[in-house]
């Protein structure tokens, strides 16, 4: 959905909603809302519940009055570069664009530079508004060490269709990645809760009880020399899916030191022994099928494997 819209909210609160979170009660009435951005905006004293300050964890209890105060969107202080980035489609409404392994999608703490949006900037006049951030375009996200395909908005009416697409799971999303080992069944489909590790506060972890639930269909397409390929189709999109749910099947991705083992991998027995040491995670994003959110034609995109899956195959029946 687009974002939540600039201006004063004025809200109040039905019975049946009492013992309802705040910030979770905010995501679900003000319209383009995250919870996320609603904990911020209350943190900021940008929230008053019957007049008071409050907490994201304020429980509701029916009957109070809320005011939200959302400011306009804050210019995005980026310069434009020109950096490599195959576009596969471009028209008025949206970009289908496939990042590298290595490039981060949006700018943070420390990646201020160099990221997809610096690129895009230097491709499209005008790319929509996300998260209290004019001109990011960003629909949907991949961690830095994944490749693959990225579908980016140029106008408010292209995100807000292309991430009501994202939420109700018809948008098809489908990755491949070299794993250790391999999952228990040659296909499936794995459904967890995940949220923040309760311990490691930058990780994410299949839990038993709260975190929001995440579902990925898996099968098994190759396999050589205790390694396996899988392709993999997401229902959901939660933060670092694919990774934690092989890790959760015990088949962590190749090179993903922080769920799985280390980028150092011991290969062949004996005197034979060897180290190869890969550089990224093995984890692509080769196809993407949506419909166009203003034609409403139908979009497939699809790119081959990276060549440092071949690489890393070669290496490995060589050992």
């Amino acid at each position: 959905m687009p974002d939540a819209p600039a201006g004063m909210h004025r809200l109040t609160v039905p019975a049946d909603r009492a013992g309802e979170r705040l910030d979770r009660y905010l995501s679900g009435i003000v319209s383009g809302l995250s919870r996320a951005r609603a904990q911020r905006l209350i943190r900021e004293g940008r929230v008053r519940l019957s007049g008071e300050p409050a907490r994201p964890s304020s429980r509701l209890t029916g009957g109070e009055s809320i005011v939200v105060i959302i400011p306009p969107p804050v210019p995005l202080d980026l310069v434009p570069e020109d950096l490599p980035l195959r576009v596969l489609h471009e028209d008025p409404h949206l970009l289908v664009v496939e990042k590298p392994a290595g490039m981060v999608v949006h700018p943070a703490p420390g990646h201020a530079a160099g990221t997809l949006v610096n690129a895009l900037l230097s491709r499209a006049d005008i790319l929509s508004g996300i998260g209290g951030v004019s001109r990011p375009g960003i629909v949907h996200r991949l961690d830095r060490d994944t490749s693959g395909i990225l579908v980016v908005a140029k106008t408010d009416a292209a995100h807000g269709g292309l991430s009501s697409q994202l939420a109700s799971h018809a948008m098809d999303r489908r990755y491949r990645g070299i794993v250790f080992g391999a999952p228990p069944r040659e296909e499936g489909t794995v459904s967890t809760r995940i949220g923040r590790h309760p311990v490691h506060r930058k990780k994410m972890a299949v839990l038993s009880s709260g975190g929001r639930v995440a579902v990925t269909h898996f099968r098994r397409i190759g396999a050589f020399c205790g390694f396996s390929l899988i392709e993999f189709r997401l229902e959901t999109g939660r933060t670092h899916q694919v990774r934690v749910h092989c890790a959760h099947l015990r088949c962590p991705i190749v090179g993903d030191d922080v769920y799985g083992r280390p980028r150092r991998i011991l290969l062949g027995k004996g005197d034979a022994r060897r180290t190869v040491t890969v550089s990224r995670f093995f984890l692509h994003a080769f196809h993407l099928g949506f419909t166009h959110p203003v034609t409403g034609d139908r979009m497939e995109f699809t790119v081959p494997d990276p060549p440092e899956f071949a690489a890393f195959r070669v290496a490995v029946e060589a050992s």
